[in-house]
């Protein structure tokens, strides 16, 4: 589509959003991506910009979460607060633990995603990415997996509110986007559609084929949940087929995007086998779909990626690219290494996609790609009759 514009919506104040030094949500690697794209050239086109996040006011936050959880979530920020009192609301835990000014720097990170819905939803950009977002565990009255405030939820809300528009949510984190689709689990304006490793054996342990929606939204809440050791051609071809079927039969007005980057083989906690191709490909199908359905829009955020050297930059400096129609180069530039390199516990990479043949065969591959296909086959059945005009050829 010509005449896209791509703002990433980004200030270094989003990193104080960290539980504490030793969590796996390190806030690291957002600094490390934007350095990267710096370094890669990416943010000097003239059709991108820079543009400052804003915090959520309560208000926002209250179209998705209770009032009394919003109030919670201010008494655990403060400090001497105890994990006890988070308990009820599922922070203080190990997972979500509390931190001091926690209220404050989660406000900001869903007003970046906001910041991001309202360029795009303006006209002022077609696209908009807020990396720091993608908070998809946290429910209505409960925070859970890292996430203590739903950015993507409190997105979609104000684009319903303001727009009236039909928002389809793609999430292709290796976990389940839980808290987006219960939030909207009876909306049949918003259609969430989460492809991840199988709650079987991964956190949060949802996001089966059964879960269709209720109410009028039932049919309108779409998983797939993937083998563990699923690669590339699988999950792409899934992709593929599944994205173009489904948004012509939904139509959507804007597409709400969570790219979170831990199905890539080097995340030490899922089990998929993901190389950079997926990223790079995924939003090339995305973007491909919203310019022919609906102007281009799409909004964009991170979401999980704990291989904070090795992986998380590479993944969403490729987003980035393919959300702002640039080809990135592939060589990283040796001063970006020379300057992160010390830090790192890990040999950086070199380039920015992986080489075909990264990880070794798996064995199970035929087996893994069979299953697969068949829980795809088990959706299309299930939706079909619900959804119309869906019509799938697997």
């Amino acid at each position: 589509m010509s005449g896209v514009r791509t703002a990433l919506v980004w200030d270094p104040a989003v990193t104080a959003y960290r539980f504490r030094p030793d969590h796996p949500f390190n806030p690291r690697r957002l600094e490390l991506t934007v350095s990267l794209m710096e370094a890669l050239g990416l943010l000097e086109a003239e059709h991108v910009g820079v543009v400052a996040p804003r915090r959520a006011t309560d208000e926002e936050l209250m179209r998705v979460h209770s009032a009394e959880y919003v109030a919670a979530v201010k008494r655990c920020s403060e400090r001497g607060a105890r994990p006890a009192d988070g308990w009820p609301w599922g922070l203080g835990t190990d997972d979500t633990p509390l931190f001091p000014g926690m209220h404050d720097v989660t406000s900001l990170v869903v007003g970046a995603t906001l910041r991001a819905a309202e360029l795009v939803m303006s006209g002022e950009y077609t696209r908009a990415f807020n990396l720091a977002g993608g908070l998809h565990h946290a429910h209505r009255d409960r925070g859970s997996g890292f996430c203590v405030y739903s950015d993507l939820a409190a997105a979609i809300a104000w684009i319903r509110e303001a727009h009236g528009a039909r928002v389809m949510y793609i999430d292709y984190d290796a976990h389940h986007g839980d808290g987006v689709q219960g939030i909207f689990y009876d909306d049949p304006e918003v259609l969430t559609l989460s492809i991840h490793e199988s709650g079987r054996y991964l956190f949060p342990g949802t996001g089966f084929v059964d879960e269709l929606g209720e109410g009028e939204g039932f049919g309108y809440s779409l998983n797939v949940p993937l083998e563990p050791f699923t690669e590339d051609d699988s999950w792409i071809g899934i992709y593929a087929r599944l994205l173009p079927e489904v948004a012509e039969a939904f139509r959507p007005d804007v597409i709400v995007l969570q790219n979170g980057c831990d199905g890539h083989g080097y995340d030490p906690l899922t089990h998929l086998r993901a190389t950079t191709r997926l990223y790079e490909e995924t939003v090339r199908i995305t973007c491909e779909v919203a310019d022919r359905l609906c102007g281009g829009r799409v909004v964009a955020t991170g979401g999980g990626g704990y291989a904070i050297w090795k992986t998380v930059p590479r993944a969403w400096s490729l987003v980035w690219a393919a959300l702002s129609g640039q080809t990135a180069p592939d060589v990283i530039p040796h001063a970006w290494n020379d300057r992160w390199q010390g830090e790192s516990p890990d040999l950086l990479p070199e380039r920015l996609r992986d080489p075909a043949g990264l990880f070794p065969p798996v064995p199970r591959r035929a087996e893994i790609e069979a299953t697969n296909r068949r829980t795809v086959q088990s959706l299309h059945r299930q939706a079909l009759p619900l959804l119309r005009g869906w019509g799938l050829g697997f």
